[in-house]
């Protein structure tokens, strides 16, 4: 008698990422636990990096790319008097300074430098494209070339920890243990070369724990191991109250919605950007955005 499967529900997994998987790889593994192809992330994190990543199972793929847009949170240590090729621990050093010099209220102006709206260099081995190609391709195979600076929003940059250490070589260095709150597509590891560059010495991320994306915390994470002994989804419907303002229809503006109407918005969700639609008795129906005053769908989940 063939063994029969519970369907894996619609939902979002948050997963608390160990050191050393890629998003790719948390990926893969998740598929396996949920017995479903139809798993994505919004939004990938470093190999080196731990904590929250937001994964979409089966019908929830679709939100991802909304989510993927919202405010992150990050625990993380830079050291500064050493730069690496990869502006993380991971890449080979490229240069030493003596650190000890380095004041407090020099690290301050520098991190008032890097807050705010700025624009920053993604770190040359990073995912972003150039002429179709990723960076870190183009940086493996040797190439020169520049990667444009964009914009970027540090909401929070603060400093909890100022250690003294000694690098291999018996140079005196300075680790930072800093909380960033900052827009999608903020580099951590570029923040800590470029504090590095301005104070003359260098810099790089040492350590980095992702503790939010949006409204998902790491208190609701569950790492692969327990996801393995138990799959925690959470539904499609919580999933979309939590990131998005949502609206309520009725019976009504439900069906016409659906099926493709343009209603017209109320005007609190002008410029809100994605709403969540939920019709009678808490049904949720579609992601929509309001545009010329009229409900445009971005993806819809009834039916």
């Amino acid at each position: 008698m063939t063994e029969q499967h519970t369907p894996t529900p619609d939902g979002l997994v948050i997963v608390d990422k160990p050191s050393g998987f890629t998003s790719h790889d948390v990926v893969a593994k998740m598929r396996g636990i949920a017995r479903t192809r139809r798993v994505g992330h919004a939004g990938t994190l470093d190999p080196m990096a731990t904590g929250v990543l937001v994964l979409g199972v089966q019908r929830a793929t679709k939100l991802l790319g909304h989510l993927a847009l919202t405010e992150k949170e990050y625990l993380g240590t830079i050291r500064l008097g050493q730069s690496t090729v990869t502006d993380d621990a991971e890449g080979d050093i490229t240069a030493s300074a003596d650190a000890s010099g380095v004041t407090r209220q020099a690290v301050d102006e520098g991190i008032a430098a890097l807050s705010g709206d700025i624009m920053q260099v993604p770190s040359k081995v990073s995912a972003v494209k150039i002429d179709g190609k990723r960076s870190y391709q183009r940086a493996r195979e040797g190439e020169e070339f520049e990667i444009p600076a964009r914009p970027v929003t540090v909401s929070s940059f603060t400093v909890y920890d100022v250690r003294e250490a000694a690098a291999e070589d018996g140079t005196p260095v300075f680790d930072l243990v800093v909380s960033v709150v900052c827009s999608s597509g903020t580099y951590i590891r570029a923040l800590a070369r470029d504090l590095g560059a301005s104070l003359g010495v260098g810099g790089h991320l040492t350590a980095l724990r992702r503790t939010r994306v949006g409204p998902y915390k790491l208190d609701s994470a569950r790492t692969l191991d327990q996801l393995q002994q138990e799959l925690s989804v959470l539904p499609l419907a919580e999933a979309a109250a939590a990131a998005f303002p949502r609206w309520d229809v009725d019976g009504r503006r439900a069906k016409l919605l659906t099926n493709g109407v343009r209603l017209e918005m109320p005007e609190e969700y002008a410029g809100s950007g994605p709403v969540a639609v939920f019709g009678p008795e808490g049904a949720f129906l579609a992601l929509v955005e309001e545009q010329k005053g009229r409900a445009k769908s971005l993806t819809v989940f009834a039916g």
